[in-house]
């Protein structure tokens, strides 16, 4: 029976493991006032950090969901440990010597399962690092050498090489003292006819280590034709290794992530070397397995992914139909993250490790920093392959991208990108684009409401493309952020807020401008809340005007946004005067102008004038009296509204 440890060393391990360090290994921690730290929390999901250290008192506790204790707490919960097991844990890590009651102590026969585990796979990780400067190595030498890999870097991230042998491993682990049932749980092993035999033989070795630095699996490459075993072959699911909650590369990718903000997600090894060497230093890959939920969990804990704290998550694909369709896996999952996601890809189809070999590390650098969007990936992405210069094509392009903007959760950027689809389609028909795309979205919640399985039958199937879907409901604010990049989005938003906090300063003529002027679905909202409420020149204005709008609003959605309009500042330094609120009234009529020539001139394409040259005529005649009044808008400002 293994012996208890002594209380005085466990107390020993309690203070010298401090308690900001360890949960450090795990979530990046911000200053909450008080001498207390906060993150998220790694024991529920969250989107506000809630989870607090308090590194004086030596605990944690998070008033999300109520879990708490010391340092030992959190280390047994976090990494599913039993209590001996969290003690010698801790204590090899911080070079403490633990002494057992009842015997004494005695390696190997008094430690727990995992540290075990733990212990063997550092002495085979050992054991292949050595292996690698043998005769029999050179293979595995050359193969980095062709990468691009000198002998400083496989040591640097701990490469080795496993003998062609059955039993190379196996007798030398059998000599250090473990035994055959730990080989075999380990992973390290298979059973063969005559007891354990090596795992991997004649590969290439990576270490796969947890967010400590612990070395808990391998994955091997192939090097010679005559290996009839996969290309790859990984650590089996073991006690202590399993591949939906690891990430290799992330022990010394975590520092830069949690500084940075930023996680770069590779496809292979040799890809997270070549970015960590041209100074990518926050490069992470799967293992064998594609990036899940688990993994997005360990990133949002590091990147503190919450409303308040925003970084990217970058993702390098090959630029051939497998890569594409990763991407399109990755945006399944992506929205799990409030933190921005942005696809890499370059052009010619060139992995990290192939460009920094043809190209060099600045190569590598400039293709992360070349990023784009991973919604505006996926939307091209559905696009590619259809003729866009028929009207058949882009109809059908539509129907394709379409169902990916109306997955987007963000309303705001739900709308942002339902506008750029009729850019890249070349619809010039906007309000066609967003509808669409609406009625999908709407649909979409319906099923859920409904508890309706996607693919069942359902409006989709039930209505033609096109068909009106009936007014959307009154939008709410969720998550809604407007894109300070779009000058349309912020003029609407300015002009809200002057009506609501300066109503005199545009009196003359908002109440002209109707809600389909506010094209993002937010401010329509309130625009109708504030005629609602009896429109700038109503005797509500004289009162209290804020609350009048409030209570006129649609629902708690609309009715936050008008609080946050009402005490947000303007854009202007200082008190805002009639000049300026004519200026943005100009802007955002001139805007709509923009948008009502885009229709029509659209609308005179597809008109025939040998066959309907009545219309013809009266929609050219249309065409011109807009451009005149927007001519007379930009010459004349305000004086033309």
């Amino acid at each position: 029976m293994a012996g208890r440890i002594r209380d005085d060393d466990v107390k020993r391990v309690r203070e010298a493991a401090r308690i900001e360090d360890v949960v450090g290994e795990h979530l990046q921690l911000r200053n909450a006032g008080g001498g207390n730290l906060k993150g998220l929390c790694p024991f529920h999901d969250e989107k506000s950090p809630s989870f607090n250290v308090s590194p004086a008192k030596g605990f944690y506790h998070c008033f999300g969901c109520q879990e708490g204790g010391d340092v030992l707490d959190f280390v047994q919960k976090v990494e599913h440990l039993t209590f001996s097991e969290t003690v010698e844990r801790l204590a090899a890590q911080y070079n403490i010597e633990l002494r057992y009651e009842e015997g004494g102590y005695t390696p190997g026969r008094q430690q727990g399962q995992r540290t075990r585990l733990v212990e063997a796979h550092k002495v085979a990780a050992a054991f292949y690092t050595e292996q690698l400067g043998s005769a029999e190595a050179m293979v595995a030498r050359q193969f980095l050498a062709d990468r691009g890999f000198t002998q400083a870097d496989a040591e640097h991230f701990g490469i080795g090489y496993a003998p062609a042998g059955w039993e190379h491993l196996v007798r030398f682990l059998r000599g250090r003292g473990f035994t055959a049932e730990e080989l075999l749980t380990s992973g390290l092993a298979s059973e063969g006819r005559r007891g354990p035999m090596d795992r991997f033989r004649g590969r290439l070795m990576w270490p796969i280590r947890d967010i400590g630095g612990e070395v808990i699996g391998f994955g091997a490459r192939r090097l010679r034709e005559d290996d009839n075993g996969p290309k790859y072959l990984n650590t089996p699911e073991t006690p202590i290794y399993r591949k939906s909650q690891v990430l290799y590369g992330l022990d010394l990718a975590k520092k830069d992530i949690a500084r940075s903000g930023r996680a770069v997600v590779v496809e292979g090894y040799t890809d997270v070397m070549a970015c960590h060497l041209a100074g990518v230093t926050g490069a992470i890959a799967t293992c064998g397995t594609a990036f899940g939920e688990d993994h997005i969990k360990i990133l949002r804990r590091l990147l503190m992914d919450s409303g308040e704290f925003r970084g990217e998550v970058i993702y390098t694909f090959d630029g051939d139909a497998a890569g594409q369709k990763a991407a399109l896996r990755a945006f399944e999952e992506d929205q799990r993250f409030v933190t921005r996601t942005f696809v890499a890809v370059e052009p010619n189809g060139m992995d990290p490790c192939d460009l920094r070999q043809a190209r060099g590390d600045q190569a590598v650098r400039d293709l992360v920093d070349s990023r784009v969007p991973l919604f505006e990936f996926a939307i091209r992405s559905r696009i590619e392959g259809h003729d866009l210069t028929t009207a058949e094509g882009r109809v059908a392009a539509l129907d394709a991208a379409a169902p990916i903007v109306a997955d987007i959760k963000d309303q705001a950027l739900r709308h942002t990108y339902a506008v750029r689809l009729d850019s890249w389609l070349g619809f010039l028909d906007e309000r066609f684009v967003v509808g669409r795309v609406g009625q999908l979205a709407r649909w979409k919640r319906e099923r859920g409401a409904r508890g309706g399985a996607a693919g069942a039958s359902g409006p989709e199937q039930q209505r033609p493309h096109g068909a009106p879907g009936g007014n959307p409901a009154a939008p709410t604010r969720d998550a809604f952020r407007p894109d300070p990049r779009d000058p349309r989005q912020m003029v609407q938003r300015e002009v809200l807020k002057l009506a609501l906090q300066f109503p005199a300063l545009v009196a003359r003529v908002f109440d002209s401008f109707g809600p389909d002027e506010f094209t993002v679905p937010p401010y329509a909202a309130v625009r109708t809340a504030i005629t609602d409420a009896g429109g700038v020149n109503g005797p509500a204005v004289h009162g209290d005007w804020i609350r009048a709008v409030r209570e006129s609003a649609a629902d708690d959605g609309v009715r936050g946004l008008v609080t946050e309009l009402a005490v947000e500042s303007v854009r202007t330094p200082g008190n805002p005067d009639e000049l300026y609120g004519g200026e943005c009234l100009v802007r955002l009529r001139t805007f709509s102008a923009d948008r009502r020539i885009a229709d029509v001139k659209s609308r005179l394409q597809r008109l025939d004038p040998a066959h309907a040259a009545e219309e013809y005529a009266a929609t050219f005649q249309e065409l011109f009296d807009l451009e005149k009044y927007r001519r007379s808008l930009i010459d004349g400002g305000a004086g033309a509204l």
